[in-house]
């Protein structure tokens, strides 16, 4: 996918017949000085059966030489919040959950998120990014949950934390694998789209767990 995508926006720099709409670039890191100074927002089409879509062609490079666009770096600022959050419901299960199988997953969601978070901060922190954007809707990331929600959570016991937990837990993945796709579809960092596609296959697989132990 990454190949295509590069090989798409080769083409319509070369002069493809695509919708290019001008945009000014933001310069906002030491990164970006990479980028042409009138980055463009390119129209791409779709695969068959897809939509086409509009991304950036404002690809900058890391220090490393990797390339990156805005895409990437929403996706890893939201998903250090989103990630937080799975944490902070997984921490609550060691002392309420009544099934022994939420509490082995949730140790295992701590367990593989936590690293992830590093990751993701080392990420932005090479490019020169904060860790979150103020104008970033935390709350309205696919998957997150309210605050009344993690309230009700935390106050559960025994059965009910264990269908409160999962039920809320399966929306959060299905909302992190719905970021995912957003990010393989529109970002350009490819060891990025690799972490994200494994987040989204781990993802899935622990949805399945939830699932199998018949608590919701």
């Amino acid at each position: 996918m990454n190949r295509w995508k590069w090989i798409a926006v080769a083409a319509v720099l070369l002069g493809a017949t695509l919708v290019v709409v001008l945009t000014r670039a933001p310069v906002d890191s030491p990164a970006a000085v990479h980028a042409s100074t009138e980055p463009v927002r390119v129209v791409l089409p779709g695969r068959p059966g897809e939509s086409a879509r509009v991304t950036d062609s404002d690809q900058v490079q890391a220090p490393d030489g990797s390339a990156y666009n805005s895409v990437d770096v929403t996706f890893v600022q939201m998903m250090i919040a989103h990630h937080e959050q799975a944490i902070e419901m997984a921490g609550l299960a060691a002392s309420r959950a009544g099934n022994a199988g939420i509490r082995a997953l949730a140790g295992r969601i701590s367990a593989a998120q936590k690293p992830e978070i590093d990751v993701l901060r080392s990420w932005l922190r090479d490019r020169g990014k904060p860790d979150s954007d103020p104008g970033h809707d935390h709350a309205g990331m696919p998957g997150m949950q309210t605050p009344a929600a993690i309230s009700a959570l935390t106050a559960a016991r025994g059965a009910d934390f264990d269908r409160r937990f999962a039920t809320m837990m399966i929306a959060h993945h299905r909302g992190a694998q719905q970021m995912s796709g957003d990010l393989l579809r529109s970002g350009v960092d490819e060891r990025l789209s690799e972490m994200a596609n494994e987040m989204a296959v781990e993802q899935g697989s622990e949805i399945n767990r939830l699932n199998d132990l018949g608590v919701v």
